[in-house]
């Protein structure tokens, strides 16, 4: 005798059965919050911050001097800064051993640091008041001068206590026309952080940055003075 099939009313509440069961737990996954934070963004802009600290090579500098107006003053062209390896994007950078970069998870740049310093480099540069015209390449103006930047490291370092953020960067100063380096000159800056997380790294960072600046104005002033 033939066997018959299972009628298919006898297979539908099993089929309902487990529909409910996956919309139920669909349900309390769209639900349930996530375990992982939301990542935070954060800017470098050379303003002011807590640590009042600053390791380096005229590390107290001032505002810079600004030059007397001439007609004769140079337009000075700024190259975007370039990034070493490692350090060319919005990564945030740590150490906890000589030579290893690693990155906090949930803290980022809102861009390479490199690209947020050439604004930056712009004003402060524009503020000495030793050129005529300060300029981000690329561009349609032209320039006596170029302006041309490494960044070499920028990270924070918990092998000490408190951590410290350490900067670096590499500027030549080159003649446009004959494209001979003018001078050349490697900024070096250290911070200790307030704290020794993503945001206390983040203040030492800016206050590194804005030494930085400043010290490298004060350099291309004293360029633009030379007879």
């Amino acid at each position: 005798m033939n066997t018959l099939p299972p009628k298919p009313a006898a297979r539908l509440p099993r089929m309902l059965g487990g529909g409910f069961c996956a919309l139920a737990l669909c349900a309390c996954s769209a639900l349930s919050p996530s375990t992982a934070p939301p990542p935070a963004f954060y800017s470098l802009n050379g303003a002011q911050g807590t640590p009042d600290a600053v390791n380096g090579s005229n590390a107290a500098a001032t505002t810079p001097p600004v030059s007397q107006r001439t007609s004769g003053q140079p337009t000075l062209i700024v190259n975007p800064p370039r990034a070493a390896a490692g350090f060319d994007s919005q990564r945030i950078i740590y150490l906890r051993e000589a030579h290893k970069l690693e990155y906090f998870a949930n803290s980022e740049w809102v861009d390479p640091p490199a690209r947020m310093l050439g604004m930056l480099l712009v004003a402060s540069l524009q503020n000495t008041g030793a050129f005529r015209a300060v300029v981000l390449a690329p561009g349609t103006a032209v320039g006596e001068m170029r302006l041309e930047t490494d960044l070499i490291r920028l990270q924070q370092e918990f092998q000490t206590r408190p951590s410290r953020v350490h900067f670096t960067l590499r500027a030549t100063l080159l003649d446009e026309k004959t494209r001979r380096v003018l001078a050349w000159r490697e900024f070096d800056a250290t911070v200790p952080s307030p704290s020794d997380d993503p945001y206390g790294g983040v203040l030492a960072a800016n206050l590194a940055v804005q030494s930085v600046l400043k010290d490298l104005a004060v350099f291309c002033d004293q360029q633009v003075r030379k007879p």
